[in-house]
């Protein structure tokens, strides 16, 4: 949600939910989290001012740039997910948390990314770690981990990842499998296929939600990838 760049630092404008984002930042800086921006505090115009992350990033290009498809990204990124998933499992939010998606915390869930993408991504000869937290918030770690597939396998629809330049339609198999053998998914492969369609309507639901913030086009996408997505074999995800 728009920055500006400032030397080695990041100045992005504060939302009711930066409070929350910015002690999950800190909370996984005094863990010794690699992979995430440093909170700095907040700049004379009030926008929070966090650390730049160096290295590349996809921003405006199509198609995207080959790390983005490669299988190594996608098992770095599944790693990542795991470390953040497991590095927020004992986190408790302060009082009165507000986050973006408005779900509560409750004990047993971690803190999602909910935005763990490739053009979220910063690589440099590898996974430097992910920008973009202010959909972070609480999950759990299953719906978290079907956004990424969505994103990373890719899962969306054909049509969306068609325009990243993918066409490697027969390789998702694989690539799902190479991305749940990095998170360490220890739960039903079988039933991950129905999480991703919720988690692909979930998505289309909140943008229908934002009252045009978001073109209507994207929730379109999310449900077309739902529809694909169950229409896939049983064999698909196992």
């Amino acid at each position: 949600m728009g920055g500006v760049r400032v030397g080695d630092t990041v100045h992005r404008p504060a939302h009711p939910w930066t409070p929350a984002v910015h002690d999950v930042l800190r909370h996984l800086e005094a863990a010794g989290f690699q992979g995430a921006p440093r909170v700095l505090g907040f700049d004379e115009q009030g926008r929070e001012v966090l650390t730049y992350l160096h290295g590349d990033t996809i921003g405006e290009r199509r198609p995207w740039p080959g790390w983005a498809h490669a299988d190594e990204a996608l098992e770095q990124a599944g790693a990542w997910l795991r470390r953040l998933h497991d590095t927020t499992a004992g986190y408790v939010p302060p009082d009165g948390a507000v986050w973006l998606s408005g779900r509560p915390w409750r004990p047993g869930l971690v803190i999602g990314h909910h935005d763990a993408s490739p053009y979220n991504a910063v690589w440099d000869d590898g996974l430097v770690g992910f920008v973009d937290w202010d959909t972070a918030g609480p999950s759990s770690r299953e719906l978290d981990l079907a956004f990424t597939a969505l994103t990373w396998v890719p899962l969306h629809a054909r049509r969306v990842v068609r325009a990243t330049g993918f066409t490697a339609f027969d390789e998702r198999s694989r690539r799902l499998a190479l991305l749940l053998d990095a998170y360490g998914y220890e739960g039903d492969r079988a039933a991950f296929g129905a999480t991703v369609a919720a988690r692909a309507r979930l998505n289309a639901a909140i943008i229908r939600g934002m009252g045009g913030a978001v073109p209507m086009s994207v929730a379109a996408d999310f449900e077309q990838a739902a529809v694909e997505i169950e229409a896939l074999p049983a064999s698909f995800w196992t």
